[in-house]
């Protein structure tokens, strides 16, 4: 609803700025504290009229024509500024709106092809929490996208021949897989004794080169025994995933690119740009004109490619299938990310956006999966969830056990992903579950709360017969500041997605969700709902209280939280 209303806004005063004798391609609409949006146009503007910006705002101003209907309420002058105010049309319009469109209410205005990549960890052992942060912004931005209206593809790009699969594929001759253990642990046991024995007998890494050359060559009984190791591990991969409500598309594997020829054909193009050498025996580019001082190696002196040259062929076959590619990495992959974009550009290839985030990590200490000193996520997972348990215990100790357990899952992954994306990715982070499950404090568990509270007022209205949610109600009765607020808010759920998907920052959304959730819980402290003395007020308020139940599910739904009705 909010982009209807900034659309409208746009159209009328691109038609005052043009009545008063301007042009203007950016009107410079944006919040502000006296109105629903704001223009600093009056500034860009002035110089070009030879008059302070004052006078150009109110020039502006004296041009406006709205329309009857329109969801503009007024536009007036503040000193150089056009603030504009909504219609009570805009109002009564929101609340109609998400009441006939409920779960599809604030998406669907964006469309193309979108291939996001997220996670694409080696497949050499589970998930640790250094790997979460990666899982739930992608994960968080794929929902956004969606519910924007792209048509979304999530892919985890599956490193299935490496050397660090190599050495597991090695460990797995030498070594007992434990067959009791979930499969991503029991894979990074033997990759730590591998590492182990390798380092005691250096010699023995010659082994490990050889398996490279023979599965870049296609030796089929390689190829086999790397699947056998890197299946197993995805497999757990997977499982946790599920765990913090992360699902992907596909899966697809960097071999299929060297089977496929992609790879050789892709060093061949990067060949004829000119800007390749050798180096020591490897074949490097130069990206000298790109800002890079160093060299990027596509080739090993004996022949085979590496990871990035894998990369690069996976980015062309997917900039071929889609209309924006989005990868999300850590900050230890900023170097070669930008290196792929521009060596991507260089051969006249389309280039990925890059969300780069900066690490989580536990008050306990550093991770290491080569050394086996490493917190997994399943721990984590389990550990949150449990502790949620005794939270919901504490709470609800007269709820069946089935109640508490499936309320504690909600609200203990709720948790986790809320206070991981809520920070704004190029920000460090340190989890700390105590603080993200306290209910008190404006979290995930405080959004699911209002909820939950939301659902209770509406079962405890038919309860008592006081609630149909097919009965027509009057919306213009909500005129307390509160209702006014909350309606606002809930207008805003499109605006904030939208913003997203554009700028590619999650985190909006979930401060957009504590702010939503804060809205509704004002409303309700400073409203009467269910007592409520006139009839028609009493439905309008309640139908209120749906529509905000309405819009914290999906707002809910799109940070990958659920939506508990009862807590």
């Amino acid at each position: 609803m909010f982009l209807d209303f900034i659309q409208q806004v746009t159209s009328v005063l691109n038609n005052a700025v043009s009545s008063a004798g301007f042009e203007v391609n950016d009107l410079e609409l944006g919040p502000s504290q006296h109105a629903d949006l704001s223009s600093r146009v009056a500034f860009r503007l002035a110089s070009v009229a030879k008059q302070s910006p004052k006078d150009v705002a109110d020039r502006i101003v004296s041009e406006v024509v709205i329309p009857e209907g329109s969801y503009i309420g007024k536009i007036d002058s503040m000193g150089p500024y056009l603030n504009i105010t909504a219609s009570r049309s805009f109002i009564d319009g929101v609340v109609s709106g998400i009441r006939e469109k409920k779960d599809a209410f604030g998406g669907d205005f964006r469309e193309g092809k979108i291939l996001l990549e997220h996670t694409s960890a080696n497949p050499n052992g589970p998930l640790h929490v250094g790997h979460i942060r990666n899982s739930i912004i992608g994960d968080t931005l794929g929902r956004i996208l969606k519910r924007a209206g792209y048509d979304v593809e999530l892919h985890y790009y599956v490193n299935d021949m490496g050397r660090q699969i190599a050495i597991v594929s090695w460990a797995l001759d030498r070594f007992e897989f434990d067959n009791d253990s979930k499969p991503d642990h029991a894979i990074a046991n033997v990759y730590i004794k591998a590492n182990a024995e390798l380092e005691e007998h250096p010699e023995k890494v010659a082994e490990i080169d050889k398996l490279m050359q023979l599965v870049e060559s296609g030796d089929e009984e390689t190829i086999n025994r790397f699947d056998e190791a890197v299946g197993r591990a995805v497999e757990g991969i997977k499982e946790t995933l599920g765990k913090m409500n992360v699902a992907h598309d596909e899966f697809p594997k960097e071999s299929s690119f060297i089977r496929s020829g992609d790879v050789s054909r892709i060093v061949d193009e990067i060949k004829a740009t000119g800007r390749t050498e050798i180096d020591n025996g490897a074949l490097v580019v130069d990206l000298k004109d790109y800002g890079f001082e160093k060299t990027l190696v596509i080739q090993r002196s004996d022949g085979t490619s590496l990871y990035t040259t894998r990369d690069l062929a996976y980015h062309e076959w997917k900039g071929e299938r889609a209309d924006r590619i989005i990868d999300v990495f850590g900050a230890d992959h900023k170097l070669i990310s930008g290196q792929l974009s521009a060596t991507l550009n260089a051969i006249g290839k389309k280039e990925p956006e890059v969300v780069i985030f900066e690490f989580v990590s536990l008050p306990e200490g550093s991770m290491s999966t080569r050394r086996g000193k490493f917190i997994s996520a399943d721990e984590l997972l389990d550990q949150v969830k449990a502790r949620a348990l005794e939270e919901v215990d504490k709470r609800r100790p007269e709820m069946p056990e089935d109640f508490k357990k499936q309320v504690a899952d909600m609200v203990g992954i709720g948790a986790v992903r809320y206070d991981i994306v809520k920070v704004s990715p190029e920000k460090s982070t340190v989890f700390d579950w105590k603080e993200a499950l306290d209910f008190e404090k404006q979290g995930g568990p405080f959004v699911q709360y209002s909820h939950a509270r939301a659902c209770s007022i509406l079962q405890k209205a038919k309860d008592e017969g006081l609630w149909n949610a097919e009965e027509d109600i009057d919306p213009s009765l909500l005129v307390e500041d509160s209702e006014i607020a909350l309606i606002k808010k809930m207008a805003m759920f499109d605006n904030v997605l939208d913003q997203c998907a554009r700028e590619l920052k999650p985190h909006m959304l979930a401060i957009y969700a504590r702010e939503l959730a804060d809205a509704f819980n004002q409303f309700y402290r400073f409203v009467s709902v269910l007592n409520a003395e006139e009839e028609d007020v009493r439905a309008s308020r309640l139908a209120l209280v749906d529509c905000a139940r309405i819009v914290l599910a999906n707002t809910l739904d799109t940070l990958g939280l659920g939506a508990p009705e009862s807590m």
